[in-house]
């Protein structure tokens, strides 16, 4: 067997329930919600089982959720001795990976990614931001959909998740037009995504500002296993660099597609997406198809995993 990398879930994974049927039979996992609920001041059990879609969907909310969720579902692997070679994260996932790395602390990033959500709200009103799903068209044919749409307003490529799929945001003007563009160029599909900002743009800018500031007050951890960070899909092993590329996540496109060819370029060949949902999952399998992906989120895929992993 080759390498194994930990993978880590993004904003729009998150369901209730999530994470519960694992909290309910390892107690590692129960404690990681014990302790998001004492650094978050508020009971995130209750609001990840008990509450309702529209209140994970807020974005503080959401962040912190998932983050929780994921790192509860990374301990009944560590409490069997499965290390991973390397970790990495969708957006938001990234947090998580560094978690998992010992970059970051559980506690730090739960309240971190908490203010994070809030920040990427407050940096665009509701109604002046969007985002939007391109399928089938090539990364260059969207980047230049997006440049003949800048007349409009802000639009730039969000994230660049697999071949064939790239999701674009900015101001909603110009996100319609980038919309329009994309269907004459030939896309298969080519519509606006039910968000309430646009994350991953250069309108966020301000939210990675008052992210700056809550990083400064952070001691990060040496790492024990690198990171492959989405800005610049290149591994890091040195924290020295960590708060910066943290910053310009907010504001910058997530180069998914090139995170993943650099774990399979290094000899990663199994996958294993922690957390909420099986996205992730979905594009690395459309990144590699020779790739083995496995997830964790519920105990039956958990055990499934363990099964594979020959645990």
């Amino acid at each position: 067997m080759g390498k194994i990398a930990f993978v880590f879930p993004g904003q729009g994974a998150q369901y209730v329930g999530m994470g519960k049927s694992i909290a309910d039979q390892y107690k590692s996992a129960d404690e990681i919600f014990n302790q998001a609920s004492e650094a978050l001041g508020f009971d995130v059990k209750k609001m990840v089982f008990e509450s309702d879609d529209d209140t994970l969907k807020i974005t503080e909310n959401t962040q912190p959720a998932i983050l929780t969720t994921s790192i509860a579902c990374l301990q009944p692997l560590l409490e069997k001795g499965i290390k991973p070679d390397v970790a990495a994260g969708l957006s938001l996932g990234e947090y998580s990976a560094h978690v998992a790395a010992a970059t970051l602390s559980f506690s730090d990033a739960a309240a971190l990614v908490r203010k994070r959500g809030k920040y990427m709200q407050e940096a665009v009103p509701v109604g002046v931001g969007t985002m939007a799903a391109v399928l089938g068209l090539s990364n260059e044919d969207v980047i230049e959909c997006c440049k003949a749409a800048s007349s409009e307003g802000v639009v730039e490529p969000a994230n660049f998740n697999c071949p064939g799929q790239v999701v674009v945001a900015g101001a909603v003007n110009a996100v319609e037009k980038v919309v329009e563009l994309c269907k004459e160029k030939g896309a298969k599909r080519s519509m606006v995504l039910p968000v309430s900002a646009p994350f991953h743009c250069s309108m966020l800018k301000p939210a990675g500002d008052k992210l700056a500031e809550e990083l400064e007050k952070i001691n990060l951890g040496e790492m024990n296993i690198p990171v492959v960070t989405n800005v610049t899909a290149e591994y890091i092993s040195d924290k020295s660099k960590v708060k910066d590329l943290l910053i310009r996540q907010v504001s910058n496109s997530v180069r998914w597609e090139d995170c993943v060819k650099a774990m399979l370029e290094d000899g990663v060949d199994t996958f294993v997406e922690i957390g909420p949902g099986k996205v992730l999952g979905g594009f690395i399998k459309k990144i590699s198809k020779d790739a083995k992906v496995l997830n964790v989120e519920d105990i039956d895929s958990l055990n499934k995993t363990l099964e594979e992993l020959g645990v």
